[in-house]
């Protein structure tokens, strides 16, 4: 078993600056060459906010502070592993794009639709941008991932 056990917890981060949405393309795993909100594992003695300003740095290159949560997302993934991600709503208050990491092939700030219109969005992106509140306990993100169970709750402010 993985040093996460099987329990996961994960933040996100979905930045808007200026009329767009700060999104990588990661390059590997399910989300490989696809755009999703900057996003990882919360590290022990992180809290789950904390957690997405680190990643959204680590990925971005971009400063960002927490403003509220955007939603949750709750899977089961061969019904054994628990994996839970937290989104937050943040602000950009610095910092420079990168190109590059190792993780991420590329980073970039596009428009809700750029983002609707590319089929390389990732399908939770479009949930979180369309401005609902919603319980979705139906919802399949692809097969790549594997969830026998997938919930998505969100909230955005209008």
């Amino acid at each position: 078993m993985s040093k996460r056990g099987k329990v996961w917890l994960a933040a996100a981060g979905i930045v808007e600056y200026e009329g767009k949405y700060l999104v990588v393309m990661k390059k590997y795993g399910g989300l490989k060459g696809k755009w999703s909100f900057p996003a990882g594992f919360v590290d022990p003695g992180e809290t789950m906010d904390e957690a997405a300003v680190r990643e959204v740095y680590e990925e971005t290159g971009i400063v960002a502070e927490t403003i509220g949560i955007a939603g949750i997302r709750s899977g089961v993934i061969n019904h054994d592993i628990s994996d839970n991600l937290v989104v937050f709503h943040m602000k950009r208050t610095g910092g420079t794009e990168i190109s590059e990491t190792a993780e991420i092939a590329t980073c970039a700030f596009l428009t809700k639709e750029e983002l609707l219109a590319d089929p390389r969005t990732s399908s939770m992106i479009p949930s979180f941008l369309n401005g609902m509140d919603q319980f979705m306990s139906e919802m399949n993100p692809g097969n790549q991932f594997q969830y026998t169970t997938y919930k998505l709750m969100y909230h955005t402010p209008k």
